[in-house]
């Protein structure tokens, strides 16, 4: 699969797999959610917003999703990725990892020399993944506040 595999930009022809790919994955559909970060991501801002996919012959295999973020938190400037998925059928065959690599290339383009992603605890195979690519435990530690559960 790998050599096959073309990384470009996002296009409004893509939405309709990705979409479809997410929801597979997810049980949920949300394609308002995703035409939304088409026209965040996908058509403007392409040196600090990036919205790539894996595309096999016409057939998208994965997407990845990410932008510099500039000092929030009083980090420097880093590259966040906020989205990956690859098709269940197309896992092992090096799809998340050309999408994991050309982000990169990107963000060290754009000039940053760091790399974060927020993930949930129990999400055994993401998890892996990226520490397989090298990634490590950041020094932030993500609070939350329940607002159902809140006092107002």
């Amino acid at each position: 699969m790998e050599a096959s595999l073309a990384v470009r930009p996002v296009e409004v022809r893509d939405l309709d797999a990705i979409i479809a790919l997410d929801a597979a994955v997810t049980g949920l559909p949300k394609p308002d959610y995703w035409y939304e970060l088409f026209h965040r991501y996908g058509t403007r801002g392409r040196q600090q917003r990036f919205f790539l996919v894996g595309d096999a012959a016409g057939e998208i295999q994965g997407f990845v999703i990410g932008e510099v973020r500039d000092w929030e938190f009083g980090s420097p400037p880093c590259g966040w990725v906020f989205g990956i998925n690859v098709r269940p059928n197309a896992r092992l065959g090096g799809v998340g990892t050309r999408l994991l690599e050309a982000i990169v290339a990107a963000f060290r383009r754009a000039g940053v020399t760091k790399v974060r992603t927020l993930l949930a605890r129990d999400n055994n195979l993401v998890l892996s993944f990226f520490r397989s690519h090298g990634m490590t435990a950041a020094p932030f530690i993500p609070l939350e506040l329940d607002l159902e559960g809140a006092s107002q």
